[in-house]
């Protein structure tokens, strides 16, 4: 547990200052307070929920530890991650760069409720991992995984990505860039993209997953998708 809580916090303490040096260092200036402020919510939450799982579900940590593209066994999700992961640096990079060059304005108090829908964006991340034991960073089924379809996932049957859509979408304006929002819509495209997928793999591989989809229909957005 011990080795585990130092690899958790260590990997934390080094994606949150990757974070800070991509939102800041392309602004080019200290006085970028929608980076301080973004900044500031981001590694709150990260280290609540971390913090909480490290207590109550080190496996879920253990599971969420092993992720990335590398790590990726299925050759179509490990170009759907490497094309994330090359848009999500760009969500951080992009409106430093957009505040130092004054491409774009976001008024301040559509700042703080883009800052305040990142914190409920990770909020519903949150309960799903407390539904689902088994969500790992990577597509795969543990031994003995059984089919979850209590709590978010008797609405929808990707209640995490709706977490991870709020936040991405709400992150360029929290960080004052109108322009960010199309880095954003393409990192909607690639979850769109992974969902499929992932759902072919889950149908293939998760005994009783194709009774739960024929049971629970949508997979975002109830009555839409």
């Amino acid at each position: 547990m011990h080795d585990l809580a130092r690899h958790a916090l260590t990997r934390t303490a080094s994606f949150l200052a990757v974070a800070l040096l991509f939102v800041m260092l392309p602004a080019w200036s200290l006085t970028f307070w929608q980076g301080w402020t973004y900044w500031i919510v981001l590694s709150a939450c990260v280290l609540v929920v971390t913090l909480y799982f490290l207590k109550h579900d080190p496996a879920l940590v253990q599971r969420r530890l092993k992720g990335g593209p590398v790590a990726e066994k299925e050759p179509v999700q490990r170009k759907i991650l490497w094309l994330t992961s090359a848009l999500f640096v760009l969500l951080f990079v992009f409106p430093g760069l957009d505040h130092r060059f004054g491409w774009s304005h976001v008024p301040a108090s559509l700042v703080i409720v883009a800052d305040i829908l990142v914190v409920v964006g990770f909020a519903i991340v949150f309960v799903t991992f407390k539904a689902n034991s088994y969500t790992a960073a990577i597509i795969e089924v543990a031994p003995d995984q059984p089919v979850i379809s209590a709590g978010p996932y008797a609405i929808v049957r990707h209640p995490m990505y709706i977490g991870a859509l709020v936040m991405l979408l709400a992150t360029p304006i929290a960080l004052g860039s109108l322009w960010g929002v199309i880095i954003a819509l393409g990192l909607v495209a690639c979850i769109v993209w992974r969902i499929l997928t992932e759902e072919e793999f889950l149908v293939r591989n998760l005994p009783g997953y194709a009774e739960y989809r024929e049971r629970v229909r949508y997979r975002l957005v109830p009555g839409v998708w």
